[in-house]
């Protein structure tokens, strides 16, 4: 299943790396490769860019961010041309996400000397943007028929899908409401009627895909290869005054 029917498709600006894991997908389709296999690599290639940044070697740092945000997409490409759907895999993706960003955003406070507040503040906002985005983009695939794996409201445990262990889904989602459950809930306070209505103009949800982790990665990338690392944690911070822009937005519609 698709992640949104064609018709409501619109242009995901976070979303550039899906061709080429639609291809990765069709290439390991017929192999014993699994999704969650590829949400390891993901998270290794996540961790070398933690490393080459440390240490500065940016445009490594940029490839594998780059490369960490395509495998993010080849491992729900994997499982949809497999059929095989999974909770344990949208769970550990997201957990990975979280803590893969924390460490990219030390990372950079470290090489920029910037105070620790900052650097919390940057990721609390970049969580909030991504979480918004994530709501939207939920709430338009549920209504559409897209695929439904991630819920609009994540309140309890899912029932596991054939062929994965309910035990691994209950863990996983029990650490998937530790580290989102704030973000999810701040959210959801500031548009809780947002799954009640229909129209998500694909103007908006364009706008919103600069939320999206795959275009977050694009912009630390940029900032890194240009030399601008010092202004990643500011562009956090101010960027998400965007956040009531884009609601105000939606509440219009």
């Amino acid at each position: 299943m698709s992640k949104l029917p064609e018709a409501h498709k619109f242009i995901d600006l976070s979303d550039y790396g899906r061709p080429i894991a639609k291809a990765i997908a069709n290439v390991l389709k017929d192999t014993s490769v699994t999704p969650i296999q590829v949400t390891l690599w993901f998270i290794i290639s996540g961790g070398i860019a933690i490393v080459a940044m440390y240490y500065q070697y940016f445009w490594i740092a940029s490839f594998f961010l780059i490369l960490k945000s395509i495998l993010d997409a080849a491992d729900g490409e994997l499982a949809r041309v497999k059929n095989t759907p999974s909770y344990t895999g949208r769970y550990l993706d997201s957990v990975a996400d979280i803590l893969l960003n924390l460490c990219i955003l030390i990372t950079v406070g470290l090489i920029t000397h910037t105070q620790w507040y900052w650097v919390l503040l940057a990721f609390i906002g970049l969580q909030l943007q991504g979480t918004l985005y994530n709501y939207y983009y939920v709430i338009l695939r549920n209504l559409h028929e897209g695929d439904t794996t991630s819920r609009i409201v994540e309140k309890g445990v899912p029932k596991a899908f054939p062929g994965e262990k309910q035990q691994n889904v209950t863990i996983l989602f029990t650490l998937y409401t530790f580290c989102y459950g704030i973000f999810d809930h701040i959210i959801y306070r500031l548009d809780p009627f947002a799954s009640k209505h229909k129209n998500f103009p694909k103007f908006l949800m364009t706008g919103l895909s600069t939320f999206g982790l795959g275009f977050q990665l694009l912009f630390i990338s940029i900032f890194l290869v240009f030399g601008l690392k010092e202004f990643i944690i500011p562009f956090f911070i101010g960027y998400s005054v965007m956040i009531f822009v884009f609601i105000g937005v939606r509440k219009l519609m």
